[in-house]
């Protein structure tokens, strides 16, 4: 993806944010230069990898399968590990209407995926199999909103602004939203974009980008060349 489309993108996206009266940390709008100077303060921002991300998994078809994120507090896997410490993570995600994000899964990572306003979010689901594969034929158990909520699999369950669901590691998932951009969020346990993302089909989590201007905001998979 050009750098100048991710740049426009990255404004949209928070406007769309803003819109629902979320607004994110003042670390999001550090220029590159004013972030290099500044990282040193706030290291947990790059090993973290707290920040602005955007992806089209390496497809170059964003507007059919792509997703925006932002992440905005996470922990260590360490911390999970030890069971203390900061064990969590949280995000804001937008998926616009008919985005695919394709079918995943995570090994360690338990998540809430929350519709925080817009459209409908609609989740393709199916459970894994002993080898951790797609289970085409059993059930889907997850948790709704504190409710236990069983449907077919492959079959689609479609979330309401103010509704959630519950999904561990090894629930096959993909969205999309339905009907128009949903904002979503995510708080779950800690999470490692680079190792815990398991997709159906050979693609990448991150997209490569081609530099035809600067960047307006760093992405977290700049940090390692810009930071």
């Amino acid at each position: 993806m050009k750098r100048s489309t991710i740049n426009q993108h990255l404004r949209a996206a928070d406007e769309f944010i803003r819109s629902f009266g979320y607004v994110l940390p003042p670390f999001a709008y550090l220029s590159p230069a004013d972030m290099a100077v500044r990282i040193g303060d706030m290291p947990s921002v790059r090993d973290a990898r707290l920040g602005w991300d955007l992806t089209d998994y390496g497809e170059g078809r964003f507007d059919d399968m792509g997703l925006f994120l932002f992440t905005t507090r996470n922990g260590r896997l360490s911390d999970l590990r030890s069971g203390q410490g900061m064990c969590y993570a949280e995000k804001i995600m937008i998926s616009r209407q008919d985005q695919l994000s394709p079918m995943h899964r995570h090994i360690v990572k338990a998540e809430d995926i929350i519709n925080r306003g817009g459209a409908t979010l609609a989740i393709k689901m199916y459970e894994s199999d002993a080898d951790g594969n797609i289970d085409r034929d059993v059930d889907v158990t997850v948790c709704v909103d504190g409710r236990v909520h069983r449907q077919a699999a492959g079959e689609v369950l479609t979330l309401a602004p103010g509704e959630s669901v519950t999904l561990m590691p090894g629930n096959w998932h993909a969205f999309w939203g339905e009907g128009g951009d949903v904002l979503i969020g995510e708080v779950s346990t800690v999470n490692d974009d680079l190792t815990d993302n398991v997709f159906e089909q050979p693609i990448s989590r991150f997209g490569d980008v081609e530099e035809d201007e600067a960047p307006h905001w760093l992405l977290v998979s700049d940090y390692d060349t810009w930071l």
